[in-house]
Formats: C-alpha cells, sequence, structure tokens
C-alpha cells in the first residue's frame, strides 16, 4: 500500500511540474529570430483564441500598435471580442539589456518579464482576471512569440494558476503592409 501511495504522490507532482513549465517552441518557428522592437513594430493584426480547461473558448480580433523610441516598446492592443465585447491593453516594455525587458500593462500584477530565448521571445506575468466580487483571481501568463517560415507571427501562452495549467491563448498576427511613400 505504501508503494502505490509513493508512486500516486510522486505521479502528482511529475503532473504539476510538467504545468509550471514553460510553453516549448512552437514547431512552426522560422530560423530568424522574434525581435520585440521590430516585429511588432507599427500595426499588427491578430486573430486568436482563448481555451480553459473548463471549456470556455472565446475567439477574438485584436489591432497592435508597436511603438519603440530607442528603449521603451509601447504596445496598444485593441480587442474585439466574437461576442462583441471590446477591450484596450497597452503594454510598456522597457529594454533593461541586451534581450532583457521589464514591463507593465493595465492588468498587469507587479511587473512582467520578457527575454529573448534563440529566435523566441518570451514574456512571463501575473494578470488579475475581473470577477463578479471585485477581487478578480490572479493566474501566470507564460507567453512564447516567435516569427514563422510564413512570414506572420505566432504567440502561444499558457495559463497557470497555483502551478495547474488551466487555459492556452494562441494567436497569430500579420504586419500590415506599410503604405509606400509618394
Amino acid at each position: 500500500m505504501k508503494f502505490y501511495a509513493i508512486a500516486a504522490l510522486a505521479a502528482a507532482a511529475l503532473v504539476l511540474a510538467s504545468c509550471a513549465t514553460r510553453p516549448p517552441l512552437p514547431l512552426e518557428a522560422a530560423p530568424d529570430a522574434f525581435v520585440l522592437e521590430e516585429d511588432l513594430l507599427g500595426r499588427t493584426v491578430a486573430r486568436g483564441e482563448f481555451r480553459a480547461v473548463t471549456g470556455t473558448v472565446r475567439g477574438f480580433t485584436a489591432t497592435l500598435n508597436g511603438s519603440w523610441d530607442g528603449r521603451t516598446m509601447t504596445l496598444v492592443e485593441d480587442f474585439v471580442f466574437d461576442d462583441g465585447e471590446r477591450d484596450r491593453k497597452t503594454w510598456v516594455l522597457e529594454r533593461v539589456g541586451p534581450g532583457r525587458y521589464v514591463g507593465t500593462r493595465e492588468d498587469v500584477v507587479g511587473e512582467a518579464v520578457g527575454f529573448q530565448d534563440g529566435n523566441a521571445f518570451r514574456l512571463e506575468y501575473d494578470v488579475r482576471l475581473p470577477s463578479d466580487n471585485g477581487r478578480g483571481r490572479v493566474v501566470r501568463f507564460r507567453d512564447v512569440i516567435v516569427n514563422t517560415s510564413e512570414g506572420r507571427i505566432l504567440n502561444r501562452a499558457t495559463v497557470g494558476w497555483f502551478g495547474l495549467r488551466v487555459a492556452r491563448v494562441e494567436l497569430t498576427m500579420e504586419r500590415e503592409p506599410v503604405a509606400a511613400a509618394q
């Protein structure tokens, strides 16, 4: 009986550890690195989906407008959800070293940490989700962002709560062509 209890505990620890790990690099990743201040500069349009373990699926379209001042990336995200709800969030990400960033957004608790990981850019942060009681629930987002060989940008995120994966977000972004100077 003791063997089964130890085996169950070991299995539970393994499951929790795997849930708390960073998401792997997507297979669609291109060999060229995603560079935050280059690849999200200007206007980008994204189509995405949030999927929770509860079965909730929520699609959305987002328009992103990025500007870079040599030290800080400001990224304004305008969301339109499939149910008609609209939202705006603004990231302010400051470069603090080569390939390293810290940042804030309206719903982020504390500070987000971003870093270059080979060809991918990773962004990790806690978000306070809105709730009816006004306190909200804090969840952990772990994003991995890569360029794809098709010229798009892919962002995959895991959402964790107390070390368990409770949701995931995936969005595909395409940069809008810059109008030719006349």
